[in-house]
């Protein structure tokens, strides 16, 4: 009896990995027909580099863009490798390894939301490896999805029971490398502070918030040790010069000071980015904090990333692979055809529709070439506000627990009958 399914799963297992393999390659042809620059990766090894001979690290300026170090002094501590090998070694080298983050990342993402079957991994990276944010991060060479697999790794595994293990290395070092993915630790950290305000034992979440916090701490001070001159630099005066990384209205900037800018057709949205950005990193922690303490985790770290993506100064398209389990959370909880409208607007690119031209031309933008360059926050902030409206409140949160305590009284009656006397009754 059940050798049937397990047979036909190692049937449909090697179909799926072959159309992967077979997705992979025509996409490293059609990345190698495109003469990708990886032009991240390029700012990365000069990062490394500029580490091994004492140079400053936020006065360089690299490749023929003139980029420079945008990151805290631990990523390039860790970029010292990239020095190693050659440029085209380093860029085979670099797809390869997304690809394989990727794997891991669809890998994470079905087992966040409840669906870990090995043939799901396969065909849904053959597919996901062409939306645009996958394609333009692989293109630049960027670090995002391994950022995203050490967020969730850390967060799709069950909430820590008794010792905190390594609860929070993730997202620890995940934020020592890049500053947006400090909000998980602070959604931990509130989700604990609202248990315990509630009676609840918020252990678990504060000491994973805590864990978050020690790792973090423990790589920044590490990075302060080797490269004190940087470091300093950076804590004081970089981190908050949010114009180093670029114009605000670019198309490519999808967090909502991006758009914004667009929007009022002005550089810098100055006070009224801030109101907003505050009033979306409040909504937005709620609803994540409320779905963690109904047992929603999935739903919690959606909610939460894409927060973090709203409210960050800059949110460039490749940020946003975290659309990548938001589909299939969609997919999974039986929206189908949200699931489907969130693909179109990550694998359309449309937002490449507009001019992006040299000239600063998202300044000047129609009302159509707004909303193009404006879908993937706006997908964000309707995700969000779907999220919080399928919260349920207090009153129907207990009229849905009296439901389930009804429905599981009357299922244990009709499994044992004889016990379903009055005094039985009574004692459940």
């Amino acid at each position: 009896m059940t050798a049937i399914p397990f047979s036909g799963a190692h049937r449909r297992a090697p179909v799926a990995l072959g159309a992967c393999l077979l997705s992979f390659t025509a996409f490293w042809i059609a990345q190698r027909a495109a003469h990708v620059s990886m032009i991240d990766l390029m700012v990365y090894r000069a990062e490394g580099a500029t580490v091994r001979a004492g140079g400053d690290l936020y006065a360089l300026r690299t490749t023929t863009a003139h980029l420079s170090t945008t990151y805290p002094p631990f990523a390039a501590l860790l970029f010292t490798p990239l020095t190693l090998l050659d440029n085209a070694h380093l860029r085979t080298l670099a797809t390869a390894g997304n690809l394989a983050l990727l794997v891991a990342f669809v890998r994470l993402s079905l087992k966040l939301v409840g669906h870990a079957r090995v043939e799901s991994v396969w065909w849904v990276a053959a597919a996901v490896v062409w939306c645009e944010p996958v394609w333009t991060t692989l293109r630049y060479g960027q670090v995002n999805l391994l950022l995203a697999v050490l967020v969730l790794w850390d967060l799709s595994r069950r909430p820590p029971q008794g010792r905190a293990g390594w609860a929070g290395l993730g997202v620890g070092l995940a934020a020592a490398v890049k500053l947006t993915p400090a909000l998980f630790a602070v959604f931990l950290f509130a989700t604990g502070t609202v248990a315990w305000l509630k009676g609840r034992d918020g252990g678990p979440w504060l000491r994973h918030a805590r864990g978050a916090a020690v790792a973090f701490a423990g790589a920044t001070l590490f990075a302060a040790v080797v490269l004190p001159y940087d470091s300093w630099r950076f804590w004081t005066a970089m981190v908050f010069r949010a114009d180093r990384v670029g114009h605000t209205e670019e198309t490519a900037n999808q967090a909502l000071r991006g758009v914004l800018a667009r929007l009022l057709h002005t550089p810098e949205p100055g006070a009224l980015w801030i109101a907003v950005a505050a009033v979306v990193a409040v909504s937005g922690l709620s609803v994540a904090v409320a779905a963690e303490l109904r047992g929603r985790r999935a739903l919690a770290v959606l909610g939460c990333a894409v927060t973090a993506l709203l409210i960050s100064p800059v949110s460039w398209s490749h940020h946003w692979v975290w659309c990548v389990p938001l589909a299939l959370l969609l997919w999974t909880r039986g929206r189908r055809a949200a699931a489907l409208g969130t693909l179109l607007v990550f694998c359309s690119y449309a937002l490449w529709w507009v001019p992006h031209r040299p000239g600063r031309t998202e300044l000047h933008q129609n009302g159509v070439e707004f909303t193009l360059s404006a879908l993937y926050a706006l997908t964000g902030c309707l995700f969000l506000a779907c999220a919080g409206a399928s919260l349920p409140g207090p009153d129907r949160l207990r009229t849905v627990k009296l439901r389930t305590v009804r429905r599981r009284t009357v299922t244990r009656q009709a499994a044992a009958p004889h016990a379903a006397t009055p005094q039985a009754v009574t004692k459940e």
